[in-house]
């Protein structure tokens, strides 16, 4: 008989005896596709012969090898060397050993993502802590230096710098070199009077030295304490404001209530 396989159409010629009556089920040489092929088709009751046969029907061959297939003008051509159909066989057929595939993880993931993977549970803190920027650290400190600097800066050419700074303005000023100034220690008087008030005199005077007349400026008087601290200040005004080459003024100026602090007496040009 002719079977064909119903999932490639490969055809094949075998022998009835290899399938049975019963039919049985068979699998496909070429793609391994399994089916049921069912029994050769009996004659009817009618058409058996009445006689018994004189001699005992020749022995089937066992043997599943293919026959050739015989031409049909109505169908497919027979494959030149068809396989013959194999019988479905009942043993296991192992399945192939199911291998874990690696769990690729996205690229995009962050460092705390991926070391959560192998942290123990029993860890009190993050096995990994992102490690710091150090050159933006020291960018946003400079920048923000530059930007209080440039502050103090505006501040201090429009307000001037404070007096508590040391080097805010100097004690006395530059003065002109054509006018000497000339207070001597042993013209200064400080004493304490009979009431308890604290007084400060001091006597000088004030050059032209120069062939040009001068404006003479404002004088300061500084009173320092045993620790050269500034205790008390004060302006003197010349009695007169220009002095002519070779002219000179004297300066009388006393004061009271004084700190009684003040141990030592500077006088020079007050500064503009």
């Amino acid at each position: 008989m002719i079977i064909a396989c119903p999932a490639c159409s490969t055809r094949y010629v075998v022998p009835d005896s290899a399938i049975g009556v019963e039919g049985r089920t068979v699998r496909c040489a070429k793609c391994r596709h399994s089916w049921f092929q069912a029994g050769p088709e009996l004659p009817a009751r009618d058409e058996l012969p009445t006689d018994p046969p004189l001699s005992p029907p020749p022995a089937v061959p066992q043997e599943t090898a293919p026959v050739p297939a015989e031409p049909e003008a109505s169908a497919e051509p027979v494959p030149a060397q068809p396989l013959s159909a194999e019988p479905e066989t009942h043993d296991p057929v192992p399945e192939p050993p199911v291998v874990p595939r690696p769990v690729v993880r996205a690229a995009s993931r962050s460092a705390d993502e991926a070391f959560e993977d192998t942290a123990s549970s029993f860890d009190h803190q993050p096995p990994f802590r992102p490690r710091r920027n150090m050159a933006r650290l020291w960018t946003i400190v400079g920048v923000g230096f530059a930007v209080l600097v440039a502050v103090l800066i505006g501040l201090a050419s429009w307000l001037g710098l404070p007096r508590w700074l040391p080097a805010a303005h100097a004690t006395f000023g530059a003065g002109n070199p054509d006018l000497v100034l000339s207070f001597p220690s042993q013209r200064q008087d400080r004493r304490t009077l009979p009431n308890g008030t604290e007084y400060f005199g001091a006597s000088g005077t004030v050059t032209n030295v120069g062939k040009q007349p001068q404006d003479v400026p404002p004088i300061l008087i500084v009173l320092r304490d045993a620790k050269d601290k500034v205790v008390y200040t004060w302006d003197v005004t010349p009695p007169r404001d220009m002095l002519k080459p070779g002219e000179s003024v004297t300066i009388n100026e006393a004061v009271t209530d004084v700190p009684k602090s003040a141990k030592v007496a500077e006088i020079g040009w007050k500064p503009e």
